[in-house]
């Protein structure tokens, strides 16, 4: 139809072929496979010009209408593949995701008024295929798969405490010292690598880990619920610097050996590659990289 269309409007099929990008025998086959499928002739033709026939002027002013309603069809299908709609599903730690991931959604929401976010957080790895997941943030290298990996930041960790307990107790100046002192400790409920964090911490030192065994007073499993123990002056504890840093900020905790080097986790954003043409998905995985402190490198 629309090369049909370019031969009544140039008024000649040298003229069409130019305007279409096709050989002038193309467009008479076009043409004529047209003339063919209808059973009527569109076009009189001469030695020295051509002209509609009464059907072809009635098929003409038809095929205008149609191709109108075509190219607006595709128009309002690439509308719909630009703008970010439809629900988003995500799944997330439960400390780092209430503390930052929910408020990287809370702003990519204002920004994108027809997205709709379903937030699930979860210490528990779910499967993104299974479970019907579209995005997933995780703390820790992510394990071997078929997902694409982007890493975020590292979850760094801060060992501190209320300048109650230390007034109290006195300030560690040293790691050993640590020994002495009493620990808020986190106690994993399930497997995990962090596994010498149920007895003793780590830390980092010039020749390799060295290890600490804390008086353990407080065990807990939600590094929120040891935050609020080390803010009422119970012990000393090491939490994720994005949990404690406005604590540290206001002066409620205190750091505690500020020159060690503490154990981090990197963290990494998954999902998988045959989705992220999605624009709701697409649009959240750049606003992501960009909130959450990415760094860069695509690693699947």
């Amino acid at each position: 139809m629309s090369v049909f269309v370019a031969v009544v409007e140039t008024g000649s099929m040298t003229a069409a072929a130019e305007r279409s990008g096709i050989s002038t025998t193309m467009v008479g086959n076009h043409v004529r496979q047209l003339e063919e499928h209808l059973g009527a002739s569109l076009l009189r033709r001469t030695t020295r010009r051509q002209s509609l026939t009464p059907f072809g002027a009635a098929y003409y002013e038809k095929c205008l209408h149609i191709l109108a309603l075509v190219s607006e069809t595709e128009q309002m299908a690439q509308s719909l593949q630009s703008i970010p709609s439809g629900t988003l599903r995500i799944t997330a730690p439960v400390t780092y995701g209430s503390e930052n991931v929910t408020s990287c959604v809370a702003a990519f929401l204002i920004a994108h008024p027809e997205v709709e976010v379903e937030l699930i957080l979860s210490e528990r790895s779910v499967d993104l295929v299974e479970e019907k997941f579209d995005l997933a943030i995780r703390l820790g290298e992510p394990e071997p798969s078929n997902l694409v990996s982007r890493r975020l930041t590292d979850n760094r960790m801060v060992l501190c405490a209320a300048p109650a307990y230390l007034a109290r107790r006195g300030e560690p100046r040293t790691i050993g010292q640590l020994a002495s002192h009493d620990g808020l400790c986190f106690a994993y409920t399930a497997r995990s690598p962090w596994h010498w964090a149920r007895r003793e911490w780590r830390f980092e030192g010039p020749r390799g880990p060295v290890c600490v065994e804390m008086r353990r007073r407080a065990l807990a499993n939600s590094t929120q619920a040891l935050r609020r123990a080390a803010l009422e002056g119970a012990g000393i504890a090491m939490l994720p610097a994005t949990l404690v840093g406005p604590d540290l900020e206001t002066g409620r905790l205190r750091a505690v050996l500020p020159t060690a080097t503490l154990p981090s986790r990197p963290i990494y954003l998954l999902y998988h590659r045959e989705r992220h043409h999605a624009p709701a998905l697409r649009s959240f995985i750049r606003f992501a990289l960009r909130t959450l402190g990415a760094q860069t490198e695509l690693l699947a």
